[in-house]
């Protein structure tokens, strides 16, 4: 017989261990298992205590972390508090219900927040450092959804007037005395500029940000740019949200870096948007568990203070175990239940409970709390979270959605869904909030304000004073900063020669050696990467700058005998991810705003298979762009045919056109190393020195080829999208412009010279560096064109460049026919587009080419179907042409056949 114990690892004395187990046994049959978990879970806690090394377990009891012993006093005023609290309360309901009133379906929450309320306060009144702190403060990341509540607390402060909170969703509206717009549906720096810092409702996206925020932090701190030590980045979210993979895809990143100024707070009011989160389940454990095995101090606040004498009469364990047994759906059930109910389904269940609650009168039960409203519940979990050290801390607070709303709201199925509140329904709720607001105004749902020399107002002043200033608010302090000099460029301005052919992602690699360099910025580049460094020729930066990693590199590498050795560094200045875009898109996030958040400008360079870049992560860009950060996306081995072999879900032949989707993005695709150069220093010089709300989305490829001088006289035309790179000949009799970017700029000019030498046409070769800013100029002169209609019409700047050439226009992109086809409109001559539509194919780049259409050969068709077209050749050349391209595409195929 083989017994339940591996024997791998010696017992050095068998009979104690015996006598141990021996004891469990006889424990569990005489006093049953409840006293042996408790007793196991004791055991646990002193071996912890001990620092013997055991881990912890991943549940524990469904009961507070810390009991009410451990609980520190409580340092404010808890009566002012509770009033400052419920005026807020009041603000944030009246000003959903009053824009709702005005302008039905607006939108708006009201039940978020009434969860949530005393989370927050506990925040603002005791932990959230201000911008004139040491340091600069915290970074609070506050839940989308609870908005309302916060500008409410900004209306009672005094930053906010009741113009403001009438013109809640109604941005464009500047009536009503306003300075600037109205206050935006969410955290929205955009829009509120000097109010948000971060913009969290796309859910999720909150809580991945928050943990490279701490992180970076780190980062500037270990690298001597910025004292930090003191900040705290609190994140708050709700349990619902963390069905969302990025809500949780980063814990593990968090826990092993041991970033202990990372404070998660987890409102667990056990409901999504539509209805239960773990109806079947129990939400709070589940995440505990998540927490826990990543790393995590998990800190519950569970129940009330109304709890405690019940659980200190738990001498049989048998209320713990209902509260352990019982699922999150019949929780809810009893949010919305009578005190009999309670009674009979909660404690009827056993006995001994019924006689543990038998003083108790119905009301009593109903007003047992659920622990995220209990202030001083919530305080302790936060003392206990900002003086904790070692790891990351989460805390997981029950709350009801739609707390003090009253029976048509509180843990309500629909309670997301409800934006107004009828004057029976406010009456109650100012009833309960106890505000002295008379019933002839409850119909205009007035605001509430006690006056600014009133108690609470000073109270709720003074606390902010000493917690270094209001939250949220975004400061952006001008730090001044030399960008290179023009020296720097000047080798991308000369030819690589006929033998050293190179691609634009080996010219990208060259330049940001230099950048890196530069006495001027290069300490301030932050190169980030999702673990494809070797990829794109970036592992040169391993042994020159290094790989941050807090703790250093604690092993020897493989490769230590190498030149390019693998090299970590607790000062490093790369940012290697893993194989993580969102994390990588995190981290040039907070790189990007670090000009605000810290007044540290930073240049940050995120480098990625560019397929994976707008395809996979495009909402965390859209916010990049809310948040108004700035920096340079690098999309490597970009364009549909110029990858080699990799196929479907590699070949990016769209983000291009996903980037036109952003507003304030500058979208290139370079075809030569003088283009990069010129692209970057544009950028350097709008993003930090003229200091725009921009930021580059560079496509590079991974073809090799020759790369020319510089034109003379090509930098306005880089930059602004457009450029002649080469004229045609002279002497032809047919005349036409071809259009190209990236590696197909190759195919343009094969196509050139046999339009020249076969078929008596004269091409121009144009390389457009960016559609998408031809466009944005293009829509920019039609808006002032119709409003200034007496006036000359201005005209757009691809025509005005194009206006002079002859023929049609062709032009041909490794992307989708719609990224060239977005200037079809102004190119004043017949236009026809060359993409590559469809799936992406593994094969080689001249078998694509000819699949898609863009090479060579397709682009001398398509030109002389245009020039027949318009009457100057004739059809039965297209036909003859388009035969042999065929004829050419077979032969190939017989070739690589019996190759």
């Amino acid at each position: 017989m083989v017994d339940d114990f591996k024997h791998q690892l010696p017992d050095a004395n068998p009979e104690e261990t015996a006598e141990w187990l021996e004891a469990l046994e006889q424990m569990v049959q005489a006093q049953g298992k409840e006293r042996a978990r408790f007793v196991m879970r004791k055991l646990l806690k002193k071996a912890r205590l001990m620092r013997l090394g055991l881990p912890a377990l991943v549940q524990t009891p469904y009961i507070n972390t810390i009991s009410p012993e451990q609980e520190p006093p409580f340092p404010g005023d808890e009566q002012i508090e509770l009033r400052i609290r419920r005026m807020i309360r009041w603000n944030a309901v009246a000003m959903v219900v009053r824009a709702n009133r005005r302008f039905p379906g607006i939108g708006g929450h009201l039940s978020t927040y009434a969860s949530a309320a005393s989370l927050y306060e506990v925040g603002f009144n005791h932990f959230f450092r201000g911008k004139d702190a040491d340091g600069g403060g915290d970074q609070v990341y506050f839940q989308g959804h609870a908005a309302p509540g916060i500008y409410a607390r900004a209306f009672l402060e005094g930053r906010l007037t009741e113009a403001h909170l009438d013109h809640f969703r109604r941005e464009t509206d500047q009536a009503g005395g306003l300075s600037g717009r109205g206050l935006s549906s969410y955290p929205h720096p955009r829009s509120m500029p000097d109010f948000w810092e971060f913009p969290t409702v796309s859910m999720g996206l909150g809580p991945i940000n928050a943990i490279y925020q701490a992180r970076f932090n780190r980062y500037l701190q270990a690298r001597g740019i910025k004292e930090v030590s003191r900040c705290r980045v609190w994140a708050f979210l709700g349990d619902g949200e963390c069905d969302e993979p990025e809500a949780l895809g980063a814990l593990s990143l968090a826990g092993r870096e041991q970033l202990d100024n990372l404070i998660f707070v987890v409102n667990c009011n056990l409901q999504r948007l539509d209805g239960p989160v773990r109806g079947n389940g129990k939400i709070i454990q589940e995440l505990e568990a998540v927490f826990r095995g990543a790393g995590w101090n998990v800190i519950k606040v569970v129940w009330g203070r109304e709890w405690d004498p019940l659980l200190a009469m738990d001498v049989d364990g048998v209320l713990l175990n209902r509260m352990n047994e019982t699922l999150d759906g019949q929780f809810q059930k009893y949010s919305v239940s009578s005190g009999a109910f309670i009674r009979e389904d909660f404690f009827g269940a056993d006995e001994r409970l019924r006689r543990m609650v038998e003083h108790l009168s119905d009301d009593d039960l109903e007003r047992l709390r659920r622990g995220g409203h209990d202030y001083r519940k919530v305080y302790a979990a936060y003392h206990a979270a900002a003086e904790h050290r070692g790891t990351p801390t989460v805390i997981l607070a029950k709350t009801v959605k739609g707390w003090a709303l009253g029976e048509g709201f509180e843990a309500r199925n629909i309670a997301h869904q409800v934006k107004k509140l009828n004057e029976k329904e406010l009456r109650t709720f100012r009833d309960r909030l106890q505000l002295p607001i008379s019933d002839e105004k409850l119909q205009d749902a007035p605001y509430y304000h006690p006056g600014s020399n009133s108690v609470e107002i000073r109270y709720m002043i003074e606390r902010r004073r000493q917690l270094g200033g209001f939250l949220p608010r975004r400061v952006v302090r001008p730090v001044a900063m030399s960008l290179p000099k023009p020296d720097l460029y000047e080798e991308f301005r000369k030819p690589t020669g006929p033998n050293q052919e190179v691609s634009t992602t080996m010219a990208f690699v060259r330049l940001l050696r230099k950048l890196v360099d530069d006495a001027e910025v290069g300490r301030r580049v932050v190169p980030i990467m999702p673990d494809e460094a070797r990829t794109f020729g970036m592992d040169f930066l391993f042994k020159k700058v290094g790989i941050y990693a807090p703790f250093g590199q604690r092993y020897t590498p493989v490769d230590s005998d190498l030149y390019l050795s693998y090299n970590e560094a607790a000062d490093g200045q790369i940012l290697e991810e893993g194989i993580t875009e969102a994390g990588s898109m995190a981290s040039f996030t907070a790189a990007g705003t670090s000009y605000s958040t810290h007044g540290q400008t930073m240049i940050p360079f995120y480098m990625f298979y560019s397929m994976f870049g707008f395809q996979r992560t495009g909402d965390l860009i859209w916010a990049f762009a809310d948040a108004r950060g700035r920096g340079f996306l690098m999309g490597g081995t970009s364009g549909r045919t110029t990858l080699h072999g990799e196929g479907l879900q590699h070949d990016d032949g769209h983000s291009h056109v996903l980037a036109s989707t952003v507003p304030n993005i500058l979208a290139y695709d370079p075809a030569y190393h003088y283009e990069v150069a010129a692209i970057v220093r544009e950028g350097l010089r709008r993003m930090f020195e003229q200091n725009e709300d921009i930021f580059y989305y560079i496509t590079l490829h991974n073809e090799n080829y020759a790369m020319p001088a510089m034109p003379e006289g090509v930098e306005e035309g880089i930059v602004r999208g457009l450029y002649r790179y080469r004229e045609g000949p002279p002497g032809k009799a047919y005349r036409v412009t071809l259009l190209g970017s990236g590696a197909i700029m190759q195919q343009v000019l094969q196509a050139q010279q046999t339009l020249a030498e076969r078929h008596d046409v004269s091409a121009d070769a144009w390389v457009a560096t960016s559609y998408q800013q031809l466009r944005a100029d293009a829509i920019e002169v039609e808006s002032w064109n119709l409003q200034h209609a007496d006036d000359s019409p201005r005209a757009a700047y691809v025509t005005k460049v194009l206006a002079a050439c002859a023929g049609p226009v062709i032009a041909a992109s490794d992307y989708m026919r719609s990224l060239p086809d977005m200037i079809a409109r102004w190119v004043p001559a017949p236009f026809y587009s060359l993409g590559t539509d469809g799936f992406g194919l593994s094969d080689t780049r001249e078998a694509l080419r000819r699949h898609f259409e863009v090479d060579a050969e397709s682009i001398v068709v398509a030109a002389l179907y245009m020039l027949a077209r318009m009457g100057q050749v004739a059809p039965a050349a297209v036909r003859q042409a388009r035969e042999e391209l065929r004829a050419g595409t077979a032969s190939g195929r017989r070739a690589q056949n019996e190759g």
